[in-house]
């Protein structure tokens, strides 16, 4: 199924995340964690890349995106990224997709390697991408936004009218990076109208169980931390039982304003750690209902 037919029904939607296992991760365990998300039946699952654009193991993005919709029977969603791949490797992952019977990619452009200036391949930018995948399949294509600006934008003006290019390249959704300010989203979300981006657009929501996954994931998205934030990552940083459940109270009362304030998708970064989506669905399981 088409995600932007999932949107379509007008229905809250709660998605979640999980990275496929990396080379010295059993591949058994990224398919438990999917088992266990699956059971909280969610709208759809999205499978990362590694680093570089691609899983370090041999069972990689493509293979972990296809248990979830043929063993699991929840709707996958498969990163795509450009960074170091052509058209060549494209062809090939856009021919296993079909073979997989998956219909939905998540088009990017991914992080530079370590060492590397510019993409290596033959889309220097996610817009390239989509365009391609566009004109080459009958995908379902969403993108990534971020509320704050591209952190290698000049300001957020450029950045929507590169997102508005984007978009018209062929996408069909949007999913948020994270952000820790409701308001941020909501500007943002203001903002794109006036940019007539009219697409669907999914909130990105990502627990806090550690400070240095903080530190690291703002540094990437180009998040804010509210006062609110800091002074709960400061008091409970010793204690990481107590920071997990903080943010996770954090993360489920980030959802509940966003669902207050007629969001209705809802995509949650898990981190592979089923126990944490499963408490904050438990938490919002009536609001959903």
């Amino acid at each position: 199924m088409y995600i932007r037919d999932i949107f379509n029904q007008n229905k809250l939607c709660v998605s979640f995340e999980i990275f496929p296992p990396k080379a010295t991760t059993p591949a058994e365990e990224v398919m438990s964690a999917a088992r266990e998300l699956s059971f909280l039946s969610p709208s759809y699952m999205s499978v990362t890349c590694g680093a570089g654009g691609s899983a370090a193991g041999s069972f990689d993005t493509i293979d972990t995106a296809s248990y979830i919709k043929n063993e699991l029977n929840t709707e996958a969603l498969a990163h795509l990224t450009c960074v170091l791949n052509g058209r060549e490797a494209t062809d090939k992952s856009l021919a296993r997709l079909k073979a997989e019977g998956i219909q939905n990619v998540l088009a990017l452009r991914g992080d530079l390697p370590q060492g590397f200036t510019e993409p290596q391949g033959d889309f220097k930018h996610a817009c390239d991408l989509v365009s391609y995948i566009k004109e080459n399949s009958d995908l379902c294509i969403g993108a990534a936004c971020y509320p704050e600006g591209h952190v290698e934008s000049s300001d957020i003006e450029d950045d929507l009218d590169r997102l508005k290019y984007k978009v018209d390249c062929g996408v069909d959704f949007l999913v948020t990076q994270l952000f820790f300010d409701n308001n941020m989203l909501y500007s943002f979300l203001y903002k794109a109208a006036r940019k007539n981006i009219d697409v669907p657009v999914t909130a990105g929501i990502m627990p806090v169980m550690g400070r240095a996954q903080i530190q690291r994931m703002c540094t990437i998205s180009g998040a804010t931390l509210t006062p609110k934030f800091k002074a709960m990552v400061d008091k409970f940083y010793g204690n990481s039982k107590a920071l997990c459940q903080a943010g996770i109270a954090y993360a489920t009362e980030q959802i509940i304003d966003l669902i207050s304030n007629g969001v209705k998708n809802i995509h949650i970064y898990t981190m592979n750690k089923p126990e944490v989506a499963e408490k904050i669905m438990y938490n919002i399981k009536d609001i959903l209902e």
